[in-house]
């Protein structure tokens, strides 16, 4: 599937244009790897997606056409959330683990 249309049909983000968006802005990463909106999502890759000021990890469980609300939430797991970077030092001190 289409990496905006997952973003959208998993509701990480309300509309596809805007997945798109966000997508061509490179701040959606698959795999640790820049991703394009028509990049492929696979059961088992891993998004981090950066939303304002935090950067959302998340792995892709299952894939579907047209899931219902209540089951939007089961396509993914969170791994992680973390702050983005303000600066350089900021961005050292946070791979440094201090």
């Amino acid at each position: 599937m289409r990496l905006d249309k997952y973003l959208k049909v998993s509701r990480l983000i309300k509309r596809r244009t805007l997945a798109k968006e966000v997508c061509d802005q490179s701040r959606v990463h698959i795999n640790d790897r820049p991703a394009k909106a028509s990049s492929s999502v696979k059961i088992g890759d891993t998004l981090a997606i950066r939303f304002g000021q935090k950067i959302v990890t998340v792995k892709v469980e299952d894939i579907k056409e047209n899931p219902r609300k209540e089951e939007a939430a089961s396509l993914y797991s969170v791994i992680g959330e973390v702050p983005v970077p303000r600066d350089e030092k900021e961005e050292n001190e946070y791979l440094k683990g201090v």
